[in-house]
């Protein structure tokens, strides 16, 4: 079957390259260069199935107040007379609940579980390499209240089967032997041990070379202006070059997928959530962070990606804005050096901005539409590294006729009600034979 990838990121790149692994006539389009030149350039680097959480949940309103006046604040938003940032932050308050929490937390853990195991395959069939590491993610706390805060996500990992530890400072400096100086600023850590680290954007760049190998076509420099639609049905990709055709399309634009699809009836509820990151290299290798250490307070993550260390975060609510904040920056500086002193040089930092696709319950929309050949593969927010390689496998089993390795429940467009009827996972698993029908 002919199938037209829209966005080379790291999720449109894992679509395709398992569509191209499984037989498809695959066509990437993208208005960059290359794969992976916007969110999936420079972000925090971490492949964290344990870690993966909704931002929306129980005292999260409160917190948000709190940490909207500390000098290095986690959550940023700039005021603007932009409807859709109002209506996806009531969405968010309104999944602020314990029970909401629950579900989707355990909808992304099923998602993320199992694209890390993926990627291990990937891993071990092809020997990609994009300075991976399996050590796992370290979770921080700074107060006792943290630390007793994090029973609910233990309570949903030990249902899901995640393997946890929880450790004083002894022991987690067994683990990241560059704390020994800074361990008396925290009380403890929750150690996700299955958890690994990589470069997103050395990833996505060779996965896209092996795709090609597989005979897939990466049309760059391809601006996408809208979908034409016929009846129920995708006719084509309006692009800057003229109309572009295949038998399935599949939108994977990160934030943009929004726009795109409003022309088409399809209202979802993905909104650009702004993080940054600094990249420096490492000056000495025994104070730097094995894997990632994530600040619980100030929701930055640092992780060691070869020879630099990666610190990203910051919830910014800006729109499409892509400026380059200082105050960002002193975050991002403050928190590294405050826990590796003297593992990296900051003076010699790259600074890096980019637009998280986030939902207001965390969870991604993967699967089929109302348009029978047109799917979905956005809203990953924070965890498109993390759920990349799982979602590019379902994604191409849902187009080979192949029942998925996963429960699709709460995970597809049919959780927000957009209209009686969608087609469902079920249904998609026809459109091989259908497209192939047409042709002959």
């Amino acid at each position: 079957m002919r199938v037209m990838v829209l966005g080379s990121g790291v999720i449109g790149t894992s679509v395709a390259y398992y569509l191209a692994r499984s037989g498809h006539e695959v066509t990437v389009i993208d208005r960059q260069s290359g794969p992976a030149l916007e969110t999936s350039y420079a972000n925090a680097g971490e492949v964290s199935p344990g870690y993966s959480a909704p931002w929306a949940g129980p005292g999260v309103p409160l917190k948000a107040l709190k940490w909207l006046l500390m000098q290095h604040r986690p959550l940023v938003i700039q005021p603007a007379l932009d409807p859709a940032m109002w209506r996806w932050c009531l969405k968010m308050l309104a999944n602020c609940t314990e029970k909401a929490y629950r579900v989707n937390k355990s909808r992304m853990v099923r998602l993320a579980e199992y694209s890390r195991d993926c990627l291990r395959e990937l891993r071990a069939e092809t020997g990609i390499r994009y300075d991976e590491r399996s050590q796992g993610t370290l979770q921080l706390f700074r107060t006792h209240k943290q630390l007793e805060g994090a029973a609910k996500d233990i309570e949903i990992l030990k249902q899901s089967g995640v393997p946890f530890e929880l450790l004083d400072r002894e022991g987690f400096v067994k683990v990241e032997p560059g704390l020994e100086a800074t361990k008396h600023k925290f009380v403890g850590a929750l150690r996700l041990p299955g958890d690994e680290t990589g470069d997103c954007f050395k990833f996505t760049q060779e996965l896209a070379r092996m795709t090609q190998a597989l005979g897939a076509r990466f049309l760059f420099d391809v601006g996408i202006r809208g979908l034409e639609r016929n009846g129920d049905r995708i006719a084509g990709v309006c692009t800057d070059t003229g109309l572009l055709s295949a038998d399935h399309y599949v939108l994977a634009l990160g934030s943009h997928s929004t726009a795109m699809l409003a022309p088409l009836g399809i209202h979802i509820p993905v909104y650009p959530v702004k993080g940054f990151s600094i990249t420096l290299p490492i000056s000495d290798p025994s104070m730097a962070p094995e894997s990632t250490i994530m600040d619980e307070t100030h929701k930055v993550a640092v992780t060691r990606l070869g020879d630099r260390i990666r610190v990203g975060g910051t919830a910014q609510l800006s729109g499409f804005d892509l400026s380059l904040s200082d105050a960002r920056r002193r975050t991002l500086e403050h928190v590294v050096t405050d826990l590796f002193p003297r593992g990296g040089d900051v003076s010699r930092a790259e600074f890096w901005t980019g637009l998280r696709p986030m939902t207001p319950d965390g969870t991604p929309i993967v699967g089929g539409t109302p348009f029978h050949n047109l799917s979905l593969s956005t809203g990953h927010g924070t965890l498109g590294w993390t759920m990349a390689a799982g979602t590019g496998r379902l994604m191409a089993d849902l187009l080979s006729d192949r029942a998925p390795e996963i429960d699709l429940d709460g995970l597809t467009l049919a959780r927000y009600g957009r209209r009686r009827g969608a087609p469902t996972a079920f249904s998609m698993q026809g459109a091989r034979t259908e497209a192939i029908a047409q042709r002959a």
